[in-house]
């Protein structure tokens, strides 16, 4: 019970420092199904030439509302088609999407359709389980042709086999050409379904307009230069002479990832504050039953002090005993978190997510010192007072 405050809070500690590594994984895995060395562009409305500090409050409120409403209509195929023409850059698609009621027979759902040229496949990692993707004639010719993603094909077809089949995506009949492969957990594209994009924009949505593009480039070392390059052109083709009126942003996967990883070091820190809130009532309850130890060894302590122990041989003593308390705690917290991240490890990889487990050796020297540092700060006020014990009152009182 002594131990069970240091036990708790160190637990959580790794626990927290080790499912932080298993989801900094699942995301960098989400990162890379776009392709390596991908840089992606994404409509963005354009900060208004009003300073927020010239607006009142009802002001603002009113202008975000309508900008959320109105989309961004300016990032084009001939974007795309011009950055595909910048050095370092392989290849580039641009998308957009819509959510349109899907069917087969009796069975239907809404699904969201994803629109793409066919340099998506040659760069997205996905695999095609079964059939095969569009072509890029397929996607110039506005064929109506659909790459279902896993959880859509057995949500339509169940055991049944979608190839050659004919869905109804809102006003229009499509051929089911191939199914993606799960991704697995919880990522949207096994509920998405894959159409042409230009089959997307002039058929079902009535739009020349896309919502993001992915840029794969040659050397990710040059990541920086090459977004810079794209920053360049998309502002010639939209005009834009003040970078403050972008209506565009650029992120390269790296910029991309450090976002995530600063909000993940703010979550993670945020719950090991929670969980230093355990480490100190631990510590309280180390520092009390070591009260009632020196009371309890009242005799003892004065026979020692009687046949020569000095103060500090006793203060060592008392304090080596209450390190020792949180240590053992410590030790079996790190166990016992580690032992909750490979559950939790094990329960993301049933959901299908590239989860791994992973406990950072920094953590388990933290959660050490941690333990070391409760144990003398809390163990040496009980430990000075067994040591200023008189041997004679002591002896006096057993």
């Amino acid at each position: 019970m002594t131990t069970l405050g240091i036990m708790i809070g160190i637990g959580t500690v790794v626990l927290v420092l080790s499912t932080g590594e298993g989801f900094k994984s699942y995301i960098n895995s989400q990162v890379d199904a776009y392709g390596s060395n991908t840089i992606f562009v994404e409509v963005s409305v354009p900060p208004s030439t009003k300073s927020l500090s010239e607006k009142s409050a009802s002001e603002q409120l009113t202008n975000s509302s309508a900008m959320n409403a109105i989309p961004i209509t300016t990032l084009k195929n001939q974007d795309v088609e011009a950055i595909k023409k910048l050095p370092n850059v392989l290849n580039a698609y641009g998308a957009t999407m819509g959510q349109q009621i899907t069917s087969y027979q009796n069975v239907s759902k809404n699904a969201f359709i994803f629109g793409a040229d066919a340099s998506r496949f040659d760069i997205d990692t996905g695999i095609i389980e079964i059939g095969r993707s569009y072509t890029a004639e397929e996607n110039r010719s506005l064929a109506q042709v659909a790459v279902l993603g896993n959880k859509v094909a057995k949500d339509l077809f169940g055991l049944e086999d979608p190839l050659g089949r004919q869905i109804r995506i809102g006003n229009y009949n499509f051929e089911v050409i191939g199914v993606y492969a799960s991704r697995g957990g919880f990522g949207p594209d096994d509920e998405q379904i894959f159409i042409p994009l230009t089959t997307l924009q002039k058929k079902i949505l009535g739009i020349d307009y896309l919502i993001y593009a992915v840029v794969q480039i040659e050397n990710n070392h040059q990541s920086e230069v090459t977004a810079l390059d794209i920053t360049d052109t998309i502002r010639r083709n939209h005009h834009i002479t003040n970078p403050d009126r972008d209506d565009f942003k650029v992120y390269t996967q790296a910029q991309s990832l450090d976002i995530f990883n600063t909000i993940l070091r703010a979550v993670t820190f945020l719950l090991i504050a929670i969980a230093t809130i355990s480490l100190v009532v631990g510590g309280v309850g180390v520092m009390n039953i070591m009260y009632v130890v020196v009371t309890e060894r009242v005799g003892e302590i004065g026979l020692k002090k009687a046949v020569g122990a000095r103060n500090r041989d006793i203060l060592y003593e008392f304090l080596i005993e209450a390190v020792l308390l949180t240590l053992v705690g410590g030790l079996v917290g790190i166990l016992g978190g580690a032992l909750l991240g490979f559950v939790v490890s094990l329960v993301a990889q049933n959901f299908g997510l590239q989860w791994e487990f992973s406990v950072p050796i920094w953590g388990i020297f933290l959660s050490f010192s941690v333990s070391m540092i409760i144990g003398i700060i809390f163990g040496v006020f009980p430990a000075r007072q067994a040591a200023k014990l008189d041997p004679i009152e002591a002896l006096n009182k057993e």
